[in-house]
């Protein structure tokens, strides 16, 4: 992965990133916000400590680690990538409430135009705040989302950033797992 100065990263700043997405998907992963290493590479997760890869692959949903640079493979799988609020920053605690609800606000939108089975917020703050869903817990969400394809189901999930040291990647790979398995989606790990 390319190097980049503090400066290079800074200048990645409020960067929009593009999704992964197309209609149908089995499940619609959810980011908080791109951080600034995503921003200036475009592409999703790209931190090297953030734990969603290799989750991803530990819980069963692809048949090995992918790296950020592959991520449009995802969509083979039924699987995309979006995110929370749509602007870069360093760190998720720089967004502020608003930033939170109006991102909750048109994610719901374009979940309803895309009708995944599955949304998977990686991140139950971020859930929480978006959603106004302040006792909102890790797993399987009340709140559904309805569009022209069918009902969306939400699923909180823990957040893969390295900061969050509550969770281990084997531990998340196991509520990662719990999904997967909800959403019907095979476990495609391989031997």
């Amino acid at each position: 992965m390319t190097r980049f100065t503090p400066q290079q990263l800074e200048a990645a700043r409020d960067r929009l990133v593009p999704d992964v997405t197309a209609g149908g998907l089995s499940v619609l992963f959810c980011g908080i916000n791109p951080g600034l290493m995503t921003a200036a590479t475009g592409l999703h997760f790209a931190r090297p400590g953030n734990r969603f890869w290799p989750v991803l692959h530990l819980s069963g949903f692809t048949p090995r680690q992918f790296a950020p640079a592959e991520q449009e493979e995802l969509l083979r799988y039924g699987l995309g990538i979006t995110n929370v609020v749509a602007r870069a920053s360093a760190r998720a605690d720089e967004l502020s409430a608003e930033e939170y609800r109006e991102g909750g606000r048109i994610l719901a939108e374009k979940v309803a135009r895309l009708g995944p089975r599955w949304l998977a917020i990686a991140g139950v703050t971020a859930y929480r705040t978006a959603f106004g869903e302040p006792g909102a817990a890790i797993g399987p969400q009340e709140r559904t989302i309805t569009g022209p394809h069918g009902t969306t189901r939400i699923w909180a999930l823990p957040s893969p950033s390295g900061l969050n040291a509550h969770w281990t990647a084997r531990s998340m790979a196991e509520e990662f797992a719990r999904l997967r398995e909800a959403a019907d989606v095979p476990d495609r790990r391989t031997g």
